[in-house]
C-alpha cells in the first residue's frame, strides 16, 4: 500500500511541476474544497478565473481520475452525471505536493 502512495504522490508532484498557468493547481485545490464534482460543476468553477471550454475540463477530470488515481467516479444511472469525489485517503498526499509546488501559479 505504501509503494502506491508513493507513486500517486510521484504522479502528482509531476503532474504539478507541469502546470504552466495555474489550472491543474487551481483544479486540484477546488478538489481539496469541494470533494464532489460533476464537470458541470467544475466548469462554471474554472470559468471564473479561466477561460476554458467543457470538453478540456471533461478532459482533465479523466485524465486526474485515470492517471493520477486520486478520484472515484460513480455514475448512478446513464442518465445522470457521472460525480468524481477525492479518496480520503490521499488528501495528506495531496496537500502535501501543493505545498511543494507553492511557487506554481
Amino acid at each position: 500500500m505504501e509503494a502506491l502512495r508513493i507513486r500517486i504522490k510521484r504522479r502528482l508532484e509531476v503532474y504539478l511541476e507541469l502546470d504552466i498557468d495555474g489550472l491543474r493547481k487551481f483544479v486540484i485545490n477546488i478538489l481539496l474544497r469541494l470533494k464532489k464534482v460533476t464537470v458541470d460543476l467544475l466548469h462554471r468553477e474554472l470559468n471564473e478565473k479561466f477561460k476554458i471550454s467543457y470538453s478540456a475540463v471533461a478532459s482533465t477530470l479523466g485524465y486526474i481520475h485515470s492517471k493520477l488515481g486520486i478520484l472515484h467516479a460513480c455514475k448512478e444511472s446513464y442518465k445522470t452525471p457521472i460525480v468524481y469525489s477525492l479518496k480520503e485517503e490521499y488528501v495528506d498526499i495531496i496537500k502535501g505536493a501543493l505545498g511543494e509546488n507553492a511557487s506554481i501559479a
